[in-house]
């Protein structure tokens, strides 16, 4: 049987569990808490040395603690808690506990101002906050506008007017029953990051987390015992997707490195060190990794990487498998979803391809009006939401009606992306719908000059955008931080010029190079080439 073969009789056998009744704590973290008492859940490791292992047991048991600690403060089922941790084990027990108490959980990134705090606690009407040391003065400072909370908890630190968070869940009782909630009950609360206006709120139920078994399964490919390293901050979905439902689905064990900020000798070190059976990042960390001297680490344990956020360059891919023996597989999907589309590793890889619709997903490429396109058409990239919803895909947009008619057309959910299907049935990212360049006529998509561009050596990373042109409309600019040792003179830009040229259609090169020392990203690693692109027009006044 051929790989593709198989892949197919995974799809064709594929049946989503849906029970009515679902609390992920209980059916999951205490089940493996029950099966294997020594099973270990969490291995976490700092900069100055310190060192904790959790077993699934113990993970039960604090999140036991902390959900009567909430119920103390009169934060009940159906509340909202605003989390805003970094890699602290407490991120893991209050997420743990809201779930077992049928408590809405909104993470967030630690990096928030006090008016986007204040913002978040009033969209989503959040009744508590549980923060670390870094972030009080900001929340102070949101409480101002605020009148909902009834509670602020600090990590690690006591701070007057603020309840010690590690004390209090060391006092608290360990016995608690988890709430019998619905599959459909609200359990997470997301905040897109969004290319303009305010972020959206994406609100997943708890059959969101049996909606990452597949994630865990078929795309992160885990089993019981593996130790998993997801390179996430916590604050975006990508933790929930690869730093706890996919593993803990799978009875796996999260390597967690808690640092202030990301050092790529220091994760080189700790990824021989610990012997990591998979794991994942974002490309960002992946193009910083393979700037390093691969050939002094060795990757034994290593069995598989993938990489999700944006689609992975080619080149980078080639450059960590001659150093590892592993393909790093790309993912695709969704602060909206579950993955949807992976380069999984029962079927071959096809480079810089987002690989085939996961399991249980109906993807597609459609118009506007959600009729479907042929292969090797561009078109909207979709998926089917009728005559049955895939487990893991959110239901809508909460308090935002303008977004629910744009996103859903018919019988598709449009994800905003733009991509190509070909013959093989793989599926190949273009770029967001907005990030799309029309030069002359001529469709650009900004990834593929972009990964011709990080192939010659002067380039660490770019970003291409559109900048206005009286003749051609738009032209492609591109944003580039240079390799150590390149200077970005004339002659770069020439030498850049024609190395695009040849390596994809002479059309898509970029007539406009301007050499940067940073990029702007998101807190999850992907570049905003919204803010680039905005610049470029705003200049002339357009």
């Amino acid at each position: 049987m051929s790989k593709l073969e198989e892949y197919q009789q995974i799809r064709d056998g594929f049946q989503a569990d849906l029970p009515a009744q679902f609390n992920f704590a209980r059916d999951v973290i205490d089940r493996w808490a029950q099966s294997d008492p020594d099973l270990k859940a969490l291995h976490w490791v700092d900069d100055g040395g310190c060192e904790q292992i959790f077993t699934y047991a113990e993970l039960a048991r604090r999140s036991c603690q902390v959900a009567n600690l909430l119920a103390q403060h009169g934060i009940l089922r159906g509340d909202v808690v605003l989390l805003m941790l970094g890699r602290q084990l407490a991120w893991w027990e209050v997420v743990s506990a809201c779930l077992r108490a049928g408590i809405i959980v909104a993470p967030a990134t630690t990096q928030l101002s006090a008016k986007d705090i204040a913002y978040r606690v009033e969209a989503a009407s959040a009744v508590a906050i549980i923060t670390e040391q870094s972030c009080a003065d900001r929340v102070d400072a949101a409480c101002d506008a605020v009148s909902s909370l009834k509670l602020k908890a600090v990590v690690d630190c006591d701070r007057s007017g603020w309840l010690s968070y590690d004390a209090a869940r060391n006092a608290a009782d360990e016995g608690f029953d988890a709430v019998d909630t619905s599959i459909s009950e609200d359990a997470l609360c997301y905040f897109t990051s969004g290319t303009t206006g305010y972020p959206k709120m994406v609100v997943h139920s708890q059959g969101y987390g049996l909606g990452h078994k597949v994630t865990g399964q078929y795309w992160l490919d885990l089993s019981k015992g593996d130790l998993h390293w997801n390179i996430s901050d916590t604050g975006w979905a990508k933790a929930a997707w690869s730093s706890y439902f996919g593993p803990f689905n799978q009875g796996a064990c999260l390597f967690i490195h808690h640092a202030s900020v990301f050092d790529p000798v220091r994760t080189l070190k700790l990824l021989e060190q610990h012997a990591i059976d998979t794991m994942c990042a974002a490309p960002t960390v992946y193009r910083m990794l393979v700037q390093q001297d691969l050939g002094q680490y060795s990757f034994a344990g290593l069995r598989h990487c993938v990489g999700a956020g944006e689609p992975l360059n080619p080149e980078v891919i080639a450059t960590w498998h001659r150093a590892t023996g592993v393909t790093i597989r790309d993912g695709y999907g969704q602060t909206e979803s579950v993955i949807l589309c992976g380069s999984f590793p029962f079927i071959p890889a096809k480079a810089g391809s987002m690989g085939l619709p996961t399991p249980g997903v109906d993807l597609g490429i459609v118009d506007d009006k959600g009729n479907p396109l042929g292969d090797d058409t561009e078109g909207n990239l979709a998926v089917r939401i009728k005559p049955v919803r895939p487990l893991g895909l959110f239901d809508h947009y909460r308090g935002d009606e303008n977004a629910n008619a744009a996103s859903f057309v018919g019988d598709w959910y449009l994800t905003g992306d733009r991509a190509t299907r070909d013959a093989d049935g793989y599926y190949w990212f273009v770029g967001r719908a907005d990030d799309v360049i029309i030069s002359a006529g001529y469709r650009i998509g900004p990834f593929e000059v972009e990964s011709a561009l990080v192939e010659h050596p002067a380039v660490a990373e770019a970003a291409v955008v559109s900048s206005p042109d009286p003749v051609r409309g738009e032209v492609v600019k591109a944003f580039i931080i240079l390799a150590p040792g390149h200077i970005g003179d004339d002659a770069l830009v020439s030498q850049l010029q024609n190395h695009v040229k040849a390596v994809t259609a002479p059309y898509k090169y970029p007539r406009a190079i301007e050499f940067v020392n940073a990029l702007p990203k998101t807190v999850s690693g992907k570049i905003r080439r919204v803010e680039l692109r905005d610049a470029e027009w705003a200049a002339v006044g357009s």
